[in-house]
């Protein structure tokens, strides 16, 4: 078993004041694979305390000087790419190809983003030649708390960690206990590159006793924080006590409507988008509206697709899908299955139990709901497993009512030949994001939602933007 008890502070790694330990368990074999050590509040006062004593020097570094570091970190990156992805696949059971192509990939994507971004970003500039004496000052926001989920460990913490550290704030980083081995890399390259003492902080732990004391340290200025609705409403009350800024990335229930006129492929991609990562991502299309005239097709089609849909030890090469998360994960998605069930939704694929010849791990079976009604809980229920829920609609009017009738708006789905109807269902549909016939969304493309799915936008400029206050200068002079 590794033991990576040590946390990353002011550079250096340390030992925990801290006597708790965790286990991290790898999901498709349930055996503990790692033991990391619980943060407690002293641990969480060293690591705020070297980003604050680092603030007052990175904060006014050059641009160049933090681009040229930015470059040796990708560099660095690109050298330990496969041992990232051994990581995830080990902590939090994605595939082998899936964890390298996308896992670790994405996280490769947004540094390379973030120092284009960087470069051509001006932190100082007139208001306009209306203005010509007033100066807009773009500024680090501070010292900040960074709490990343276990779904997509490498692509949300260079989210969080890219900017801030591109914007010339200070930080400390806290992985999701479940999935922290991969972010310890990172640590290391960090270390490796050598980003001045305390820019960069590690402490492991769960929510309720680090993220609480990171989130409410008073010398915090900025909490970044990607999770539950739930999780991510605490943090606000905590923040709210002394103004800190907040950036919320939270849940999603995204609706695919499929429309008759959907290319050829839309069913099929639209069933692997849900089931993609076990099912563990915000932005996943859970809920298919499908078009009456095509609805009986459509179930059909879906029915054979989710029985052929490979499960598999996530080791293997080839396309399928891994376990998910955890035990506490797998049994609050049978309980919502059999809650399908129960409903009256047409089980078509899938259902409870694991899949067939697989004993062990939190395996869960691709499941497709048919004649599902938008007031069901599997309809309103961020589930978080390979679970699509296919509701019909009559016309374009329905269809848009029914995907605006959730409490959440991270991504909806569109799926039409017709480029007047795209625009206009786009436009009406409330969400963060709007995928259109497959596209997909640019990985600098801001990130985020309307609603119960969050504050602020991640990626490219818009996340850069996050990490920086603005400050107006009357009487410059050049």
């Amino acid at each position: 078993m590794i033991d990576r008890k040590n946390f990353y502070i002011n550079g250096q790694w340390v030992n925990p004041k801290s006597k708790e330990e965790i286990k991290v368990v790898n999901p498709a074999t349930e055996q503990d694979c790692a033991v990391i050590a619980l943060a407690n509040k002293d641990d969480v006062n060293d690591a705020v305390v070297a980003a604050k004593n680092a603030y007052d020097t990175w904060a006014f570094t050059s641009k160049e000087e933090r681009i040229q570091l930015l470059e040796k970190l990708y560099e660095s990156y690109k050298k330990r790419w496969n041992d990232i992805a051994e990581a995830i696949t080990m902590e939090m059971g994605a595939p082998k190809d899936f964890s390298t192509k996308l896992q670790a990939g994405t996280g490769a994507a947004h540094i390379k983003s973030f120092i284009k971004y960087l470069k051509n970003f001006e932190f100082e500039k007139p208001l306009g030649e209306h203005a010509p004496n007033q100066r807009l000052i773009y500024e680090t926001k501070g010292v900040c708390a960074l709490i990343t989920p276990w779904n997509w460990p490498m692509n949300q913490v260079c989210l969080k960690v890219m900017p801030a550290l591109a914007a010339g704030c200070t930080m400390v980083l806290k992985p999701s206990e479940l999935a922290p081995l991969s972010s310890m890399i990172l640590a290391e390259l960090i270390d490796e590159v050598k980003f001045p003492a305390g820019v960069f902080n590690l402490i492991n732990g769960d929510g309720a006793t680090t993220g609480d004391a990171l989130t409410s340290h008073p010398d915090i200025n900025m909490i970044s924080f990607t999770g539950s609705t739930r999780a991510g409403a605490l943090i606000s009350q905590n923040a709210a006590k002394d103004f800190k800024r907040v950036s919320l990335e939270l849940g999603g229930k995204g609706a695919n409507i499929i429309f008759k006129d959907a290319d050829p492929e839309a069913i099929e991609r639209g069933a692997l988008r849900c089931f993609r990562n076990s099912g563990q991502s915000c932005n996943a299309p859970t809920r298919m509206l499908v078009e009456k005239s095509i609805y009986n097709e459509a179930v059909e089609r879906l029915k054979k697709y989710a029985e052929e849909f490979k499960v598999d030890d996530p080791t293997k090469e080839g396309e399928h899908i891994g376990p998910v998360i955890s035990e506490t994960q797998y049994n609050k998605i049978q309980t919502l299955i059999q809650k399908g069930i129960d409903e009256g939704a047409k089980l078509v694929a899938g259902g409870p139990g694991k899949p067939e010849g697989i004993n062990q791990g939190y395996f869960v079976k691709p499941t497709v709901f048919a004649d599902v009604n938008n007031n069901m809980e599997i309809a309103r229920t961020e589930i978080f497993g390979p679970v699509l829920s296919v509701i019909p609609f009559e016309n374009e009017e329905e269809a848009i009512k029914i995907a605006n009738d959730t409490p959440y708006g991270l991504t909806n789905y569109i799926q039409t030949q017709d480029p007047e109807k795209v625009k206009r269902v786009s436009r009406r549909v409330r969400s963060g994001m709007v995928d259109v016939n497959g596209a997909g969304i640019a990985v600098d493309a801001p990130f985020g939602g309307f609603k119960h799915s969050g504050i602020g936008r991640e990626a490219g400029q818009h996340g850069l933007e996050e990490f920086l206050e603005v400050k107006a200068v009357g009487g410059w002079t050049n």
